[in-house]
């Protein structure tokens, strides 16, 4: 019995031994194996700092806080551009990962496996759909969901929970039955390293990140598009808030409305919660800063380009004040 048993076992690490070099193997043939090998020797650990679109990334370029190396300036991968340098002294690897979310999942799972990285900065723009939330102002949120996943229920079935979202209560003039019935939110399958499969609704924002960015409200953002042209009111950094995500964009009144009284997100946007999901399933911290460029079909300002520009420089502005602090943080800590 006992010599079937160790043949078993011996039999599983040699597969196991197999498959790790087949891995090992594949990694090695890469050709960009050499380069990334010399990117996480010469420098880091680095921070991940994640945009999404080209206006951000054109807020990066223009404020001259990203210092590219003098080495290696940049790595391609998967369609990706991964550029490495510094900001105010600390490593880090930036890359736009493009809109919506299997993207944004794709992209930071291909920092994460590909260089060593202590913590993922995402910055963006979003839309507000809380009232008290204006353009320019960034939020920095310590929940987000993923919103966008949906159980559609039979005609008159009967109701399951609070938040189910009715078509029918959306009718005009008046509320009435409507054969699209209504959706149910359901909730997201979370793997992480070391635990079980979780079902969940909030992600959790990173608390010691978060600690960190609350030192940050002091910091100045931009007011004015141009000489002619300034925000009725003075951009702020809010915290504690909660966002949604989901593939869409949104510009509807009445779907932004039921979402905060719902769920009480105060912005919607296409990439957060697969940014938090993907650290949260590597184990590496995250944090999320979003500028608001429009009111998701609420009443006020329309969203234009140059306010999108300035939504996104916001966030920008409080993304790279963030990573000053936490380079401090990790030399005290190093120390």
């Amino acid at each position: 019995m006992w010599a079937v048993d160790l043949q078993v076992m011996l039999v599983v690490g040699f597969l196991v031994m197999l498959q790790v070099q087949h891995s090992l193997q594949l990694r090695s043939s890469h050709p960009m194996h050499g380069v990334v090998d010399k990117i996480n020797e010469n420098a880091g650990p680095y921070i991940g700092l994640v945009m999404t679109f080209p206006t951000e990334e054109l807020a990066l370029i223009d404020s001259t806080f990203f210092v590219p190396s003098s080495e290696i300036p940049w790595v391609d991968l998967a369609g990706r551009r991964f550029n490495i340098g510094t900001i105010k002294g600390v490593d880090v690897i930036y890359v736009m990962t493009g809109e919506q979310t299997v993207n944004a999942g794709i992209t930071v799972q291909i920092l994460l496996d590909t260089f060593d990285i202590i913590g993922i900065v995402h910055y963006r723009i979003a839309g507000s759909s809380n009232d008290s939330l204006y353009i320019g102002d960034v939020s920095v949120p310590n929940y987000v969901a993923y919103t966008g996943s949906w159980t559609w229920q039979e005609f008159r079935s009967a109701e399951e929970s609070m938040t189910e979202l009715k078509f029918g209560d959306f009718n005009i003039p008046e509320k009435g039955e409507n054969l699209l019935a209504m959706i149910d939110f359901t909730l997201q399958q979370l793997y992480s390293v070391g635990k079980p499969m979780e079902e969940v609704f909030w992600l959790p924002i990173d608390p010691k990140l978060f600690n960190i960015a609350s030192e940050l409200q002091d910091v100045k953002l931009q007011q004015c598009v141009n000489e002619s042209y300034c925000l009725p009111e003075t951009p702020k950094v809010v915290y504690g808030l909660r966002g949604s995500t989901a593939d869409i964009y949104l510009d509807n009144a009445a779907y932004r409305e039921f979402l905060f009284k719902a769920f009480n997100v105060s912005t919607v946007d296409e990439e957060s919660a697969a940014i938090v999901m993907t650290s949260l399933s590597n184990g590496v911290p995250c944090i999320v800063f979003r500028g608001v460029s429009d009111y998701a079909g609420g009443e006020g300002l329309l969203s234009s380009a140059s306010l999108t520009y300035l939504a996104a420089v916001n966030a920008l502005s409080v993304a790279v004040e963030f990573i000053g602090l936490f380079g401090e943080e990790a030399a005290i800590h190093d120390h």
